[in-house]
């Protein structure tokens, strides 16, 4: 069985035209909010300086706050905030 070049063309044109509708579902997705944005679940909110060394810094994940000090003999978690 022999494939012409028009059969090679039409499935490559095919399969470039699946690729580029599956990556707008994606990014269709990701603007209306039903998938996630990277990067978007954790982040620091504020950090401030207690002396030299230590600092206290506040942690958004997944909508919730976490307080953590850095920086003494060893790191600790404060507690999360409502």
């Amino acid at each position: 069985m022999i494939i012409d070049s028009t059969t090679w063309i039409t499935a490559a044109g095919a399969l470039i035209g699946v690729l580029a509708l599956i990556l707008l579902a994606g990014n269709l997705a990701r603007r209306t909010g039903l998938a996630p944005r990277p990067g978007t679940r954790l982040h620091i909110e504020e950090t401030i300086a207690l002396d030299a060394r230590r600092r206290l810094v506040l942690v958004r994940c997944d909508g919730r706050a976490l307080l953590l000090m850095t920086g003494g003999a060893q790191d600790q978690v404060v507690g999360w905030l409502p």
